[in-house]
């Protein structure tokens, strides 16, 4: 059985389960290298930029869809590339019908253009949502997360702080802030389905 720090790969997918972000993350950071490295080797045409976003992206999907995970069929390493494959595929017929051409390695700043744009329209819609709100309970929601994520989702919600002056601020990778934060979110928007069925 695949180990990380002193749990098994097992015991962190469990825990992920039934909704530890500290578990999920020790996921994240178990499987990133590999599931980039992957991403590097199947699509040689992508650029970091490009394989960073599809990662992220993977890895919230495979938070949501967690409870689908079924072990006895594969390896969770097997099941996080599988997403993977299908979320780069997703993206690159989703540029292609945009009318876009995806851009190699050569054009970095085009790509980069690209890339930012299919991040920041994806979360900037939920932050107005939640800025908008009155900020004694957005800070209320805040206040109320897990240490792993208060200190970016109060940079990020609060502050207004963009994900890179974070990643800076923090010393974090920008999609450890990235992933961070869309947990944050997740986490916020239960705890207002909470408090409405209350």
């Amino acid at each position: 059985m695949a180990r990380t720090g002193s749990r098994p790969i097992d015991e962190l997918v469990r825990l992920a389960i039934i909704g530890d972000g500290a578990a999920f993350t020790a996921l994240w950071d178990t499987h990133i290298d590999a599931l980039r490295a992957y991403l590097k080797s199947t699509m040689k045409n992508l650029d970091d930029f490009f394989i960073d976003d599809i990662c992220s992206r993977s890895f919230e999907k495979a938070f949501r869809q967690i409870r689908s995970y079924d072990p006895s069929r594969s390896q969770f390493s097997t099941w996080l590339k599988t997403i993977a494959h299908n979320t780069a595929l997703d993206i690159l017929e989703s540029e292609r019908r945009a009318g876009r051409e995806t851009v190699s390695l050569d054009d970095n700043l085009q790509t980069a253009s690209v890339a930012e744009n299919m991040t920041e329209v994806e979360t900037d819609a939920l932050d107005s949502i939640i800025r908008d709100e009155d900020e004694l309970r957005t800070r209320a929601y805040v206040d109320g997360l897990p240490d792993l994520y208060r200190e970016v989702a109060h940079k990020r919600l609060i502050d207004g702080l963009q994900y890179k002056e974070i990643a800076d601020e923090l010393g974090l990778e920008l999609n450890t802030v990235r992933t961070r934060i869309r947990r944050a979110k997740d986490l916020i928007d239960k705890m207002k389905r909470d408090e409405q069925d209350a």
